[in-house]
């Protein structure tokens, strides 16, 4: 018995006994019992009524591969060599890294409930909630070497954001590697992060990992324990489903990352600087723990974000930036 297992029986709606559940999933009532203590320590909220038994207070959409696969288009699929769909795995990143190694990886996507190691830009770690967010990385590689990948990870925001459209969803781009939403109070929120992951030759073959973590649906408490401004896809989204963001991301993302090595960031420019949050505004380029105001101009054809500064016109290649004066 798994902790999903448990989840698709409780989302039925209806009322189990510890008894059924056990009946039912092939194990005692007491290891019920330790599967749903886990449940209330992962934030998964239930409802326990004294001789009816539990249900989850409401319904998960639990990943589905079989479903993914079978709502790909045929040109998606052509580039996929396998799906894993995972509970829980330190990262998805690093299960593809370590697919490579084996010889393996190239066109192999990894999904994942829940990650207890992700990670952002800067080492930093992405949190998040059973079930409400789409955790998905891409293997993929490349011949010509890592320069054919300069501005992957800005392309890859931009194919998020083009899904996004096509159910109202009007999320902004942040470089180099966010995708923030909009809330009631015009605040922007992270709703994505993007990492890439390179390894290989500089100028021959190389492998790259593009990893994508995406909000969901944030429960308030949930929303109030992070250090940040969040957001989820279901505030401007409420009826679109995690496995259906899944295909329709996958049928988008396959074909550009098939393509980009060839025509390379420049197709993919103008899409993203008419997106970006930022243009024109005032902000803090850091470096390391050094704050540098400046204004932020447009990315270029390598996806290098231009701004003016202090020391005049500058191209940042590496970095991050924030509006002036949020962490």
């Amino acid at each position: 018995m798994t902790i999903g297992d448990l989840i698709r029986l409780l989302s039925d709606g209806e009322f189990h006994s510890g008894e059924q559940l056990g009946e039912r999933l092939g194990v005692s009532r007491a290891a019920v019992w330790k599967q749903l203590r886990k449940l209330e320590a992962l934030g998964i909220p239930m409802e326990a009524v004294k001789g009816q038994g539990y249900r989850l207070a409401e319904p998960l959409e639990l990943l589905d591969g079989a479903r993914i696969v079978a709502g790909l288009s045929r040109e998606a699929r052509q580039y996929i060599s396998r799906l894993f769909v995972e509970e829980t795995l330190p990262s998805s990143n690093q299960f593809l890294r370590e697919r490579f190694a084996q010889g393996a990886g190239h066109g192999e996507i990894c999904l994942v409930e829940q990650q207890s190691a992700g990670k952002g830009r800067r080492g930093r770690a992405w949190v998040t909630p059973w079930g409400r967010t789409l955790m998905l990385s891409v293997g993929w590689r490349v011949e010509s070497g890592v320069a054919a990948l300069e501005g992957l990870s800005l392309a890859v925001g931009v194919v998020l954001a083009r899904v996004l459209e096509a159910h109202g969803v009007r999320p902004r781009l942040k470089w180099p590697n966010d995708v923030l939403l909009e809330g009631e109070g015009g605040e922007l929120g992270k709703l994505a992060g993007i990492l890439v992951e390179l390894s290989g030759d500089a100028a021959g073959p190389c492998e790259v990992v593009v990893g994508m973590g995406i909000n969901l649906d944030l429960p308030e408490a949930f929303r109030r324990d992070i250090e940040q401004p969040v957001a989820a896809v279901r505030d401007q989204a409420p009826e679109l489903g995690r496995n259906r963001l899944a295909i329709e991301l996958l049928d988008a993302l396959m074909p550009a990352l098939a393509d980009f090595e060839r025509d390379g960031f420049v197709a993919w420019q103008a899409d993203w600087n008419a997106r970006h949050a930022y243009a024109g505004r005032e902000v803090d380029i850091l470096r390391g723990e050094r704050r540098e105001p400046a204004i932020a101009g447009e990315v270029d054809a390598s996806g290098n974000l231009w701004v003016d500064g202090e020391a005049g016109r500058t191209r940042l290649s590496g970095g991050e930036i924030s509006v002036r004066g949020r962490a």
